[in-house]
């Protein structure tokens, strides 16, 4: 795949699918994910109020025969995990199993995360489904927002993990790469994406979604500096020799308020072409889940 093939996400005409949960900063949904499935389009996102109104407050699955209308499938509240905030979910079908929803949780009064799971035959019987701590981090380490995908080499996870040895700079970010043979015990592979000094993406690197796997090719978000946390950018990476390389010619922005455009869910089409999920800024600094398609 040439970078001239790559299709990209656009914020021009894109539609809005599910509205931020008020207006003004803070309020966001987004940090979604989706699958295609048998011709419907499975969709789970997280809802996020400001820090004085409860952080990431849900995490929502909805289904769509179009992708654009989604109706609510079932919802699992962060009180349910002892959680203090959630953030992006992953859905994916289980052979043999069902389904599996993978949360990304915040331990209360710290800046450590883990990844929990629920898996049941039904994405309706997921919020009593089966529990389970799926990678629990540790005090050195902040694990969440974990892109999942299997196929018939097993099971792959590209997990974002904060570094906790610096105290207030907890939100530097790298992606590392695992493998598994059942979507539950995972064998850490290593670092595949960091930040590069002096660039947009200097603070961290966290991949969103798989474009290609011949050679892979990735989208992630990134930012600057410690500032630009919760408002990261959108750019392209291709594995070269174990690692991803950023493309120095992307970078995906909203034109709006904090110019957040990320968690970047890629969906490829019967007829060839990638529908695109993702959380993007607007004028008031809200954040809407949008779609887009190329």
């Amino acid at each position: 795949m040439s970078l001239s093939t790559v299709p990209l996400p656009r914020f021009d005409g894109a539609t809005v699918v599910v509205p931020a949960p008020g207006a003004g900063p803070g309020h966001w949904s987004g940090g979604s994910s989706a699958v295609l499935v048998d011709g419907v389009v499975w969709l789970t996102y997280r809802v996020r109020r400001p820090l004085t109104d409860g952080r990431g407050v849900s995490v929502v699955v909805a289904r769509s025969d179009d992708g654009l209308a989604f109706e609510t499938v079932t919802e699992v509240r962060r009180e349910d995990f002892g959680a203090e905030s959630f953030e992006r979910p992953v859905l994916v079908p289980v052979p043999g199993a069902g389904w599996r929803l993978y949360l990304s949780c915040a331990t209360p009064g710290s800046k450590h995360w883990w990844v929990d799971s629920l898996t049941a035959p039904t994405v309706e019987g997921l919020a009593a489904g089966e529990r389970r701590v799926v990678l629990p981090g540790d005090e050195r380490v902040a694990v969440k927002d974990p892109v999942v995908v299997h196929g018939d080499d097993g099971w792959h996870l590209w997990l974002c993990c904060h570094p906790l040895d610096v105290a207030g700079a907890e939100d530097r970010m790298t992606t590392r790469h695992l493998t598994s043979v059942d979507g539950l015990d995972w064998r850490d592979g290593g670092e595949v994406l960091a930040g590069r000094p002096g660039r947009w993406d200097a603070r961290g690197a966290r991949v969103t979604t798989v474009l290609s796997h011949d050679p892979l090719t990735v989208l992630y978000d990134g930012r600057p500096d410690a500032e630009s946390n919760w408002f990261e950018t959108t750019g392209l990476a291709v594995e070269r020799d174990g690692v991803l390389v950023p493309s120095d010619d992307v970078q995906i922005a909203s034109p709006h308020a904090d110019g957040a455009l990320r968690y970047v869910s890629a969906v490829p089409l019967d007829d060839g072409r990638t529908r695109f999920y993702f959380e993007a800024a607007r004028p008031d600094g809200a954040h809407d889940l949008m779609t887009s398609i190329v």
